[in-house]
Protein backbone atom coordinates (compact mmCIF):
# COMPACT_ATOMS: atom_id res chain seq x y z
CA UNK A 1 0.00 0.00 0.00
CA UNK A 2 1.59 3.14 -1.22
CA UNK A 3 1.65 6.41 0.87
CA UNK A 4 -0.70 9.13 0.66
CA UNK A 5 0.18 12.20 -0.85
CA UNK A 6 -0.83 15.87 0.12
CA UNK A 7 -2.38 15.69 -3.84
CA UNK A 8 -4.07 12.91 -3.59
CA UNK A 9 -5.78 14.73 -0.57
CA UNK A 10 -6.71 17.97 -2.48
CA UNK A 11 -8.01 16.13 -5.40
CA UNK A 12 -10.30 14.04 -3.41
CA UNK A 13 -13.93 14.84 -3.76
CA UNK A 14 -14.01 15.39 -0.02
CA UNK A 15 -12.76 18.12 1.85
CA UNK A 16 -9.23 18.27 2.66
CA UNK A 17 -9.13 18.65 6.27
CA UNK A 18 -12.59 16.07 6.75
CA UNK A 19 -10.35 13.60 6.00
CA UNK A 20 -7.48 14.87 8.07
CA UNK A 21 -9.80 15.20 10.88
CA UNK A 22 -11.18 11.60 10.32
CA UNK A 23 -7.31 10.24 10.65
CA UNK A 24 -6.43 11.96 13.47
CA UNK A 25 -9.66 11.17 15.22
CA UNK A 26 -9.69 7.50 14.90
CA UNK A 27 -6.41 6.08 13.41
CA UNK A 28 -4.13 8.18 16.11
CA UNK A 29 -5.63 10.14 19.16
CA UNK A 30 -7.69 6.27 19.56
CA UNK A 31 -4.59 4.62 19.88
CA UNK A 32 -2.12 7.31 21.42
CA UNK A 33 -4.72 9.08 23.56
CA UNK A 34 -2.21 10.84 26.06
CA UNK A 35 -0.38 12.14 22.98
CA UNK A 36 -0.56 16.14 21.68
CA UNK A 37 -0.41 17.60 18.81
CA UNK A 38 3.74 17.50 18.42
CA UNK A 39 3.95 14.43 18.61
CA UNK A 40 0.54 13.05 16.68
CA UNK A 41 2.03 15.60 13.70
CA UNK A 42 5.54 13.04 13.57
CA UNK A 43 3.34 9.70 13.20
CA UNK A 44 0.71 11.79 10.86
CA UNK A 45 4.27 12.44 8.68
CA UNK A 46 5.77 9.48 8.59
CA UNK A 47 2.12 7.87 7.54
CA UNK A 48 2.56 10.08 4.46
CA UNK A 49 0.37 13.17 5.67
CA UNK A 50 1.74 16.37 5.23
CA UNK A 51 -0.10 18.47 8.06
CA UNK A 52 1.66 21.14 10.35
CA UNK A 53 1.40 21.24 14.21
CA UNK A 54 -1.27 24.15 14.13
CA UNK A 55 -3.56 22.00 11.83
CA UNK A 56 -3.54 19.10 13.66
CA UNK A 57 -3.97 21.51 17.27
CA UNK A 58 -7.07 23.27 15.67
CA UNK A 59 -8.62 19.86 14.70
CA UNK A 60 -8.01 18.36 18.56
CA UNK A 61 -9.79 21.74 19.39
CA UNK A 62 -12.82 21.14 17.01
CA UNK A 63 -13.36 17.73 17.87
CA UNK A 64 -12.75 18.65 21.78
CA UNK A 65 -15.36 21.72 21.44
CA UNK A 66 -17.91 19.13 19.15
CA UNK A 67 -17.51 16.37 22.16
CA UNK A 68 -16.09 13.62 19.40
CA UNK A 69 -12.99 13.34 21.53
CA UNK A 70 -12.77 13.13 24.90
CA UNK A 71 -9.74 13.68 27.06
CA UNK A 72 -8.13 10.94 29.29
CA UNK A 73 -7.82 11.29 33.49
CA UNK A 74 -4.45 13.65 33.91
CA UNK A 75 -4.19 11.38 36.64
CA UNK A 76 -4.76 7.77 36.94
CA UNK A 77 -6.69 7.37 40.12
CA UNK A 78 -5.50 5.44 42.97
CA UNK A 79 -6.12 4.55 46.58
CA UNK A 80 -3.16 6.54 47.97
CA UNK A 81 -3.92 9.74 49.75
CA UNK A 82 -2.30 12.67 48.08
CA UNK A 83 -1.19 15.18 50.25
CA UNK A 84 -3.44 18.53 51.21
CA UNK A 85 -1.87 21.49 49.68
CA UNK A 86 -0.61 24.25 52.28
CA UNK A 87 -3.33 26.09 54.24
CA UNK A 88 -3.00 29.33 53.80
CA UNK A 89 -3.84 32.33 55.88
CA UNK A 90 -8.08 33.17 56.47
CA UNK A 91 -8.36 36.98 55.68
CA UNK A 92 -10.30 39.09 58.27
CA UNK A 93 -13.72 40.43 56.75
CA UNK A 94 -14.42 43.71 55.41
CA UNK A 95 -16.46 44.83 58.24
CA UNK A 96 -13.55 43.82 60.80
CA UNK A 97 -12.32 46.91 62.89
CA UNK A 98 -8.79 46.47 65.03
CA UNK A 99 -10.07 47.72 68.67
CA UNK A 100 -7.13 47.16 70.88
CA UNK A 101 -3.42 46.66 70.62
CA UNK A 102 -2.21 43.50 68.69
CA UNK A 103 -5.61 43.17 66.87
CA UNK A 104 -3.83 43.70 63.46
CA UNK A 105 0.41 44.56 62.88
CA UNK A 106 1.28 45.60 59.42
CA UNK A 107 4.87 43.29 58.56
CA UNK A 108 6.81 44.84 55.26
CA UNK A 109 10.63 44.95 54.39
CA UNK A 110 12.85 47.71 52.89
CA UNK A 111 15.97 47.97 51.01
CA UNK A 112 18.54 49.57 52.50
CA UNK A 113 21.67 51.06 50.50
CA UNK A 114 24.39 52.28 52.80
CA UNK A 115 26.50 51.80 50.56
CA UNK A 116 27.57 51.57 47.41
CA UNK A 117 27.10 47.83 46.82
CA UNK A 118 25.69 47.13 50.02
CA UNK A 119 21.68 45.81 49.96
CA UNK A 120 20.87 45.05 53.61
CA UNK A 121 16.78 44.18 54.12
CA UNK A 122 14.77 45.89 56.89
CA UNK A 123 12.13 44.14 58.45
CA UNK A 124 9.39 46.57 59.90
CA UNK A 125 6.36 45.66 62.32
CA UNK A 126 4.32 48.12 62.93
CA UNK A 127 1.01 48.06 65.24
CA UNK A 128 -2.39 49.31 63.87
CA UNK A 129 -3.68 51.04 67.03
CA UNK A 130 -0.72 51.89 69.42
CA UNK A 131 1.91 52.24 66.41
CA UNK A 132 4.24 49.85 68.44
CA UNK A 133 7.32 49.29 65.92
CA UNK A 134 9.86 46.24 65.40
CA UNK A 135 12.39 46.41 63.54
CA UNK A 136 15.42 44.18 62.66
CA UNK A 137 18.00 44.33 59.35
CA UNK A 138 19.41 41.46 58.16
CA UNK A 139 21.59 40.97 55.04
CA UNK A 140 18.77 39.34 52.35
CA UNK A 141 14.87 38.80 52.69
CA UNK A 142 14.29 35.19 52.71
CA UNK A 143 11.69 32.80 54.50
CA UNK A 144 14.30 31.78 57.14
CA UNK A 145 15.22 35.32 58.03
CA UNK A 146 11.44 36.50 57.92
CA UNK A 147 9.82 33.71 60.23
CA UNK A 148 13.20 34.40 62.41
CA UNK A 149 11.91 38.07 62.64
CA UNK A 150 8.14 36.71 63.06
CA UNK A 151 9.78 34.75 66.42
CA UNK A 152 11.48 37.65 67.64
CA UNK A 153 8.29 39.49 67.39
CA UNK A 154 6.18 37.76 70.21
CA UNK A 155 9.45 38.40 72.98
CA UNK A 156 9.61 42.11 71.73
CA UNK A 157 5.73 43.27 71.52
CA UNK A 158 4.34 43.91 75.38
CA UNK A 159 1.15 42.38 74.10
CA UNK A 160 0.16 39.28 72.17
CA UNK A 161 -0.21 39.46 68.02
CA UNK A 162 -3.44 38.13 67.14
CA UNK A 163 -3.31 38.87 63.43
CA UNK A 164 -0.68 39.83 60.88
CA UNK A 165 -0.83 42.02 57.81
CA UNK A 166 1.27 40.78 55.11
CA UNK A 167 1.70 42.24 51.43
CA UNK A 168 2.39 38.92 49.83
CA UNK A 169 6.24 39.12 49.46
CA UNK A 170 8.14 35.87 49.09
CA UNK A 171 9.98 36.17 52.14
CA UNK A 172 6.28 35.84 53.87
Amino acid sequence: MRPVRYYDVVTHRRNPYQLRRELVQAALREQYPRWGKDKLVVLLRERGWSVSTSMVGRILRRLKQRGLLIEPLRRPLSARQRPRPRPYGVRKSKEYVASRPGDIVQVDTLDLRLLPGVVLKQFTLRDVISRWDVLAVHTRATATSASGFLAAIEQRMPFPVRAIQVDGGSEF
